[in-house]
């Protein structure tokens, strides 16, 4: 009877041993249940082992026995080893994104913002201790690539005076992001999005916000149309930015809170007065960024006073249209070509400018060799003549084979030549062109209003900045998604608002990697897999049956 009940605690000390491993995995919210049953299960597996005592030593006195006893240490050698290297890769965190996007790695503009912590700051995931593995996972990346970032994790219900100062909270989780001096964000999502997000909110301090002009048919940032710019605005806001839009015509003075103008794409030319804005404007060190597409019809009128004003700060924008010519294609000089010959990608022609070779400016750092897609684009040039004292610099450049076509008649009939003779500029030509200066104005330094002066040597000091694109279409909904556009419309908008650091490629979506298939690729596949292959086998295998009978 006894050994009958030992057998029976042998096998329940197992059952419990399991049940902890099981709890572990499914409800790691249950440690203190977790530990009771493996100590319990442990000591009724010894027991157990200690009433077989003879048993066990009489199986060690045989020949089967050594045999016996050297796999078994075999076999605890390699757990030794499945042990020492779970140890060590505990303490030496090392991950391999095989993904094609690399979706599954910190986006450069989260790696700088994490390594441009000076100072720590405190995270903390207010949700019910159920929930905190699936927080650990993205956090523990953070916390990672900077000892500044610190994160711990609070159950409210258990204790609410933690919570209490940051209420409210969502129910089903909340991150706050406190960097003490009363500067906290709150998320209640863990996507890599929205953490980078409220990590560069809480870490700047103060919001900037970008206006786009209105008023002379640009661009317009509420429009979700292919023209639009409703997607880049959604990137605008994912990395802190607010927006408006304004009417120059319509104010007496830029608002104070403007960080930057974005005039994309004006049909019209802006008025004296809107120019005497903009000076006011940049003399008090504002930044501005001009997306100057070229005259779409011969008649149209030029942007006299925009193009005046730019030269003044030493860029020129030239009365063009830059034709792009493919690697392969050779133009003799006067050759007149059909437009769409010139494609270099399927349902494009001769006015999509692919632009790969970036000069050196913080501007198009990170932008690498991958292209930036323009379509009916003006080439724009830092004016190495001028006498403003402004000294721009020249950002994005075309192949040599490219020239810029004046004829622009002749252009919308669909035909087009290289004729330099006739005012045509040969490649290569530069598309973008970025100058900064100091602030003219009395009241550049002064602090903004509602800032106190005091916090004044914690910002960057200011200065004038403006950034010139010869194309708004790169940056429309339709466009945004080629090459690198994205890339370079935001690291514009954060080298003008004085946000270097920030300058980076933001992560990617996953590719859609999907096969295609015909019916017949089908059918080929199918015969292939299931019909050939294990044929083949088979066959295989009945010539080696047949030989060896």
């Amino acid at each position: 009877m006894l050994k009958r009940i030992l057998g029976l605690l042998g096998w329940l000390g197992v059952a419990l041993v399991f049940a902890a491993v099981a709890i572990s995995f499914l409800k790691p919210e249950w440690q203190q249940y977790k530990n009771a049953l493996a100590i319990s299960g442990l000591v009724c597996t010894l027991l157990y082992i200690l009433s077989q005592w003879r048993e066990i030593a009489q199986s060690f006195s045989g020949r089967q026995a050594r045999f016996g006893t050297l796999a078994a240490a075999s076999i605890l050698v390699v757990l030794a080893i499945l042990v020492a290297i779970n140890y060590l890769s505990t303490r030496h965190t090392k991950r391999w994104d095989l993904t094609a996007a690399k979706q599954f790695t910190l986006a450069d503009q989260t790696r700088k913002v994490l390594g441009g912590l000076d100072k720590p700051l405190r995270v903390i995931v207010f949700a019910p201790a159920e929930t905190f593995q699936r927080y650990h996972e993205r956090l523990d990346e953070y916390a990672s690539l900077s000892r500044n970032f610190q994160v711990e994790y609070v159950d409210p219900d258990k204790k609410p005076a933690i919570a209490k100062p940051y209420e409210p909270l969502v129910a089903g989780g909340t991150i706050v992001f406190d960097a003490g001096g009363g500067r906290v964000e709150k998320v209640n999502g863990n996507t890599e999005q929205d953490l980078t997000n409220a990590l560069i909110k809480v870490t700047h301090g103060q919001q900037n916000k970008v206006y786009f002009v209105q008023g002379h048919n640009e661009r317009a940032a509420d429009d979700s149309d292919p023209s639009g710019y409703a997607s880049i605005v959604q990137f605008l806001t994912a990395t802190s930015f607010a927006h408006d839009s304004i009417v120059l015509s319509q104010v007496r003075a830029i608002p104070q809170d403007a960080t930057i103008l974005v005039v994309a794409g004006p049909k019209s030319d802006f008025f004296p007065s809107e120019v005497d804005l903009l000076k006011t404007y940049l003399g008090k060190g504002g930044k501005a960024l001009f997306l100057l597409d070229p005259r779409d019809k011969a008649d149209a009128p030029p942007l006299t006073n925009l193009t005046a004003l730019l030269k003044e700060w030493g860029i020129g924008v030239d009365d063009d249209v830059v034709i792009n010519v493919p690697a392969d294609e050779t133009l003799k000089e006067g050759e007149a070509v059909d437009i769409a010959q010139l494609a270099s990608l399927p349902n494009t022609d001769g006015t999509f400018v692919l632009a790969a070779k970036y000069l050196p400016h913080p501007l198009t750092q990170g932008l690498g060799r991958v292209t930036v897609v323009l379509r009916m684009a003006r080439s724009i040039s830092a004016l190495t003549d001028n006498t403003s004292g402004h000294n721009a610099q020249n950002l994005i450049e075309t192949t040599p084979s490219s020239w810029g076509e004046t004829d622009i008649k002749r252009l919308t009939s669909g035909q087009v030549a290289r004729e330099p003779g006739k005012g045509d500029k040969n490649g290569p030509l530069t598309l973008a062109a970025a100058v900064s200066g100091p602030a003219t104005a009395l009241d550049a330094g002064a602090p903004p209003k509602g800032e106190a002066a005091g916090n004044v040597s914690d910002t960057p000091k200011k200065e004038t900045r403006i950034a010139v694109i010869g194309d708004s279409d790169f940056a429309s909904n339709g466009l945004l998604g080629a090459g690198r556009n994205a890339d370079l419309f935001l690291n514009a908008v954060n080298w003008l608002a004085q946000q270097e650091d920030l300058i980076a490629i933001r992560a990617k979506d996953p590719e859609d990697r999907r096969i295609t298939l015909t019916a017949d690729q089908e059918r080929r596949i199918f015969f292939l897999t299931v019909l050939i292959v294990p044929g083949l086998v088979l066959l295989a295998g009945v010539q080696t049956w047949w030989r060896r009978r």
